[in-house]
């Protein structure tokens, strides 16, 4: 389910319901350590504080899914773990139920995302690693797309710009190990199918080259012919699974063998991202979508 849609969430109101072993204060509500196991399969383990969940404690969902961390008035608030069905897992900061703060998620191809969140949204600042190639985005993020100023780091070079709704676009650089980067920019167009009226927009990308300009070598290019052609084949696939087409991948231009990156990813997206309050179980990571 959508982050924005209608959460079922943990067990609100739970001074009556369901089994409960611990203590109590005064006026019989649950209050300081105890268990609880809900009506709906659900259990919890942790501190209480007039008959809410609030301290630390660990939340287990009748599907298998568990939070683990602190609470506030019956809501994740604080520092907590939170541990998806799918196998992916959200370590980091929480507000009122919803990830915001500092963390980081673990998809489940192993792909991670490390640093600011807003409304369950990658926002702020970031890096987002491609567990298969180890490529790496490292920049801006709005509601959880790629926005501003970013680099995407590559094994034996890197592309430097900005970003706009998840896109390369306007000026940016190719900058190579080997001392050279090549300037240019990216143009981005979006095409409707006539077929089908209801489906997406297609993004097409293209890099325009400008010029090659030497700069300060940041460390050695001294890989053998037979790694670097290996490590350049993994490369290569990577852009390709990121929807990468290439305009200038030609014997004369070897300065720059993928200059039609587009940067797409292929990070799990947020909008098709279980939400933590309601893990149903069904939804599934769409690698890409």
């Amino acid at each position: 389910m959508a982050d924005d849609e209608e959460e079922m969430g943990e067990e609100e109101n739970t001074n009556n319901l369901g089994s409960y072993e611990g203590d109590r204060n005064e006026n019989n509500e649950r209050h300081g350590f105890g268990k609880a196991k809900l009506p709906n399969g659900d259990t919890y383990e942790g501190q209480y504080q007039n008959s809410k969940r609030h301290g630390t404690g660990t939340y287990r969902f009748a599907n298998g899914a568990r939070y683990i961390g602190d609470y506030m008035k019956n809501k994740r608030h604080g520092q907590g773990t939170f541990h998806y069905p799918d196998g992916s897992k959200y370590e980091g900061e929480w507000n009122e139920n919803i990830r915001e703060g500092i963390g980081t998620y673990t998809y489940p191809n192993n792909d991670t995302y490390e640093g600011e969140w807003k409304n369950h949204q990658r926002h702020g600042k970031g890096t987002y690693t491609y567990a298969a190639t180890k490529a790496q985005y490292t920049g801006t993020w709005n509601n959880g797309k790629r926005q501003g100023p970013g680099e995407m780091q590559f094994a034996h070079y890197k592309y430097v710009g900005k970003f706009h709704d998840n896109y390369p676009k306007g000026k940016g650089k190719f900058v190579f190990k080997n001392g050279y980067q090549q300037n240019g920019e990216y143009h981005i167009t979006s095409t409707v199918t006539d077929d089908d009226s209801d489906a997406p927009p297609q993004v097409q990308y293209k890099w325009i080259a400008h010029d090659v300009t030497p700069v300060e070598q940041e460390q050695p290019y001294d890989l053998d012919d037979e790694q670097a052609e290996t490590d350049r084949t993994q490369e290569h696939d990577t852009l390709q699974r990121m929807h990468i087409l290439s305009d200038n991948n030609t014997p004369e231009n070897q300065l720059n063998p993928e200059t039609g990156d587009t940067f797409d990813g292929n990070e799990d997206i947020d909008e098709n991202r279980q939400e933590n309050d309601e893990i149903p179980g069904e939804e599934q990571f769409d690698e890409e979508p």
